[in-house]
């Protein structure tokens, strides 16, 4: 295997990862944000009230788009195996 080779697969698994990572994070930042203005409106400044909804949001947005995320995984990691005679190869 060359090194550009390696980098290249190094390369696609951070942006996989990060990929995977996506809903969750924008389903926090979401939520946050709708949270921080009605603390903002309200003046309630509970730590409570901004963990657990975000907590409770990424939860469920990880279980909406798991058929998804598992579907990308298994695709990445069976290119992965049936790349491997290749990359050995070289």
């Amino acid at each position: 295997m060359s090194p550009d080779q390696a980098v290249e697969l190094g390369r696609e698994a951070v942006v996989l990862t990060l990929l995977l990572g996506l809903p969750a994070m924008v389903c926090a930042v979401v939520v946050g944000l709708v949270i921080s203005v009605f603390q903002a409106v309200t003046q309630l400044q509970d730590q409570t009230l901004s963990f657990v909804p975000k907590i409770v949001a990424m939860l469920l947005a990880i279980l909406y788009t798991l058929p998804w995320l598992m579907g990308k995984s298994i695709e990445y990691a069976t290119s992965l195996y049936q790349n491997i005679p290749v990359l050995l190869s070289q």
